[in-house]
């Protein structure tokens, strides 16, 4: 029988800076609760950050759209729209990053 050993490092790669991203946005909206419909973004930033989004990007980029317009339309504070920019940014690295192979 093999024992799988647990990694002693883990290398830091664009799906690692997106998931930080998206763990940045959930707390900023934490953090100013109460704006309209924050509770509306949190629902779907956890509805982005779920399995079912993470094993299927295209959904996690839908998900980010309609996240960008409820913040739009709720006049969300500034903090959360530049987290909002932060994760698309990240997300379309990991897209680019995809492209060239660099991850399966």
């Amino acid at each position: 029988m093999v024992f799988v050993t647990e990694p002693t490092g883990y290398e830091k790669t664009a799906l690692s800076d997106l998931q930080g991203s998206w763990g940045n946005l959930r707390d900023a909206v934490v953090e100013n609760f109460g704006f309209p419909n924050s509770d509306k973004l949190m629902f779907h930033i956890s509805e982005a950050m779920s399995w079912e989004s993470v094993r299927n990007l295209k959904q996690m980029k839908g998900t980010l759209l309609i996240i960008q317009n409820i913040a739009v339309q709720a006049k969300a504070p500034e903090e959360v729209t530049e987290l909002i920019e932060d994760v698309r940014q990240d997300l379309e690295i990991v897209f680019d990053e995809i492209a060239e192979g660099n991850i399966d």
